[in-house]
């Protein structure tokens, strides 16, 4: 039996423990750089295994195991999941909802996690043939800046990584597709938080105020200027006000205001450049409508760049087996979304795919982050044989 073999058969026999974890991770959710009962029950996981295991990595919970094969040198392979969940009221009609208040898996991550430890249980027992090491990057906090995968980086815990890999599962891709993309492959990210200060006053007499509400307004729309009319149309670009924080009666005029948005960009070329005019619109808010203005605004992750070469490995491999535990392996367009997993792809050659997780019977699946959203079960077996493959080619 090839070694191929060997670890597809035990992905396939503790499939049914892979959907347990992944429905007991969905059912204790905890939000971003909180998640120390996660970290705990991923570190009893892999207690009495023989790996070695650094917890705590990074700026909170994330975890590093490291499995060394006993079949000669090779190359130092990093595999990474998330495991942090968001501030989201669930939905879905599930019996393994969520048990905490306002908390919930909205994108995955308890999916990524479960294939994650049951292909690591695998990967540790079949070690003595493979040839490299191993490091498996259990991740805290990818959902809030800063973000887990920066300060990892940083520590120099992946220093020795010659490549790094990840999957992530998207209910609106159909189940059996998996879906590459070579060069930019996820969005950069910034978010501001912009203040208003003006002067209140009574809602009949607004001459005798400074209008904060008008002026934010007014920013609401001249902000998609910015995209329209500053950018190259054949870039990339999304400047979105997510909230609008003005509340009061009938017959007040506020003194203050509060805006809060996010950009995207697919080039970093675009990164500044969407700040310094967005400075400009708020310099020029304040000489039109005589408020002042306090613009937080933080670069946040940065474009996802997967190496092509990479992508170019993993296409065939996967093509190799499509039709077997999958339908098919295609090339399609870059994500809107951001993800932290860029820090690791900004030092280290690798890829980042995407595993498709439809539900079975629907036509249109609910989103990642929407209350109702859902990924088939099925996905996790999947993505696993995905991710083993990835790594057979490396070190098998």
């Amino acid at each position: 039996m090839s070694l191929k073999d060997k670890l597809f058969e035990k992905l396939e026999q503790n499939e049914e423990r892979m959907v347990e974890i992944r429905r007991h991770l969905h059912e204790n959710p905890e939000l971003s750089f909180k998640e120390e009962k996660t970290a705990q029950f991923i570190e009893e996981f892999y207690k009495d295994k023989d790996v070695s295991l650094t917890a705590n990595a990074g700026n909170g919970y994330g975890i590093i195991v490291e499995i060394e094969g006993g079949a000669g040198d090779g190359p130092v392979i990093g595999i990474r999941a998330d495991f942090d969940a968001l501030p989201i009221t669930e939905e879905a009609d599930v019996e393994f909802k969520s048990k905490n208040d306002g908390v919930m898996h909205a994108c995955g991550h308890d999916g990524h996690t479960a294939y994650m430890l049951i292909l690591g249980e695998a990967l540790i027992d079949l070690k003595d043939e493979l040839k490299g090491t191993i490091k498996i990057i259990h991740q805290h906090a990818e959902e809030i800046p800063p973000g887990g995968a920066k300060s990892i980086v940083e520590s120099g815990i992946l220093d020795d990584l010659d490549e790094v890999y990840g999957i992530h599962l998207f209910p609106t891709l159909d189940l059996g597709d998996i879906t590459v993309c070579p060069g930019e492959a996820m969005t950069g990210r910034s978010n501001f938080d912009l203040k208003i200060q003006g002067s209140g006053g009574h809602g009949a007499m607004p001459h005798t105020t400074h209008d904060a509400l008008v002026a934010g307004g007014y920013f609401v729309t001249s902000a998609q200027t910015i995209v329209s009319r500053r950018m190259n149309p054949g870039d990339s670009v999304v400047v979105s006000i997510t909230a609008f924080e003005a509340p009061g009666g009938y017959n007040v005029i506020q003194d203050s205001v509060t805006l809060r948005g996010t950009v995207r960009y697919l080039s970093m070329d675009n990164r500044e450049p969407v700040y310094e005019e967005m400075a400009k619109l708020v310099k020029g808010l304040e000489t039109a409508y005589d408020v002042e203005c306090t613009l937080d605004y933080v670069y946040d992750y940065p474009v996802l760049y997967n190496t092509e070469e990479k992508i170019d490995e993993i296409e065939e491999v996967l093509t190799a087996s499509q039709g077997s535990y999958f339908e098919k392996v295609y090339r399609d367009k870059p994500q809107a979304a951001s993800e932290d997993f860029a820090y690791y792809l900004e030092k280290i050659p690798g890829a980042f795919i995407f595993v498709g997780a439809k539900p079975d019977g629907v036509d249109t699946a609910y989103p990642n982050h929407h209350p109702k959203f859902e990924v088939n079960e099925k996905s996790l077996l999947i993505s696993a044989k995905a991710m083993a493959e990835i790594v057979l080619n490396k070190l098998g």
